[in-house]
């Protein structure tokens, strides 16, 4: 059986001498945005930050961000740096110079400076993602492209039982998009569960909250997907089991829309 082993992460990102790195967090509705990645196909939010960070500082800079979030997918916690030379402005003064040069759709939490061991996707220990759910009856107006809405939601036991079978240290082959490049598909899951929440609405969501120390492209949403799927027909654990367990993605069932997911939180040594 061949061994699939994990790649080595660098962990030193040397800065060019005269410059300096800054961390952002940022919060951005995914909506009308083809995703974090700068692309040729429309608007991305790497792209909208880099424009409005060269109006700021008169120079090119590239934003690094933890992850590549998908086209629609939103984001409370996304982290990334850039490097520059402008050494006047202060690290805590970039959220508000850069809301004059952004839509609000995107907001930046925080920003702080960093040293060169720093590295917004490469230093990160885990990632957590948050995906929300409605049944038909509790969908109001407000939850149109924020929130997935199913005929009825099912047992929340049942799909606790889904979620638990991934925890763990597995190869999610069965959950990964076919335009996946990762080197490996092997990931550690630490948290998978589902809860019951109120909105303001006082409507009740269904939420998905997935932690792991990184993911593949459309994994939370195909393992969501599944579960819901499953979830819907009453089917047995062992079901959830066996597509996991058989690393083929034709064994998995229907990928969940993007609207309802959320990267909540990207987590680092000493955060």
């Amino acid at each position: 059986m061949n061994t699939i082993t994990r790649p080595v992460r660098p962990t030193h990102f040397p800065l060019m001498e005269g410059k300096r790195r800054i961390k952002l967090v940022i919060s951005y509705d995914g909506a009308p945005f083809y995703g974090w990645q700068k692309q040729h196909n429309g608007p991305s939010i790497q792209e909208c930050i880099e424009k409005a960070l060269c109006k700021i500082l008169k120079e090119q800079v590239k934003v690094h961000g933890s992850g590549r979030t998908d086209s629609k997918v939103h984001a409370l916690g996304q982290v990334a740096h850039f490097d520059t030379s402008n050494l006047s402005i202060p690290a805590s003064s970039f959220p508000e110079a850069l809301h004059h040069y952004l839509n609000h759709e995107i907001r930046i939490v925080e920003g702080s400076e960093v040293g060169e061991n720093f590295h917004a996707r490469f230093s990160s220990i885990s990632r957590e993602y948050h995906y929300m759910i409605k049944d038909f009856d509790s969908f109001t107006p407000f939850d149109k492209g924020r929130v997935c809405r199913v005929t009825h939601l099912p047992d929340i036991n049942l799909l606790n039982e889904y979620a638990a079978v991934l925890v763990g240290t597995h190869n999610f082959s069965s959950f990964c998009a076919s335009q996946d490049q990762s080197l490996s598909r092997i990931r550690d899951l630490m948290v998978s569960y589902f809860t019951l929440e109120k909105d303001l609405f006082s409507s009740t969501v269904l939420m998905y909250v997935v932690k792991a120390n990184a993911f593949m492209m459309h994994q939370v949403r195909s393992m969501v997907g599944t579960m819901l799927q499953l979830g819907e027909k009453g089917a047995p654990v062992e079901e959830m089991r066996a597509i996991l367990a058989s690393r083929d993605r034709l064994k998995a069932l229907r990928t969940a829309p993007p609207d309802g997911l959320y990267l909540y939180r990207i987590e680092y040594n000493g955060s």
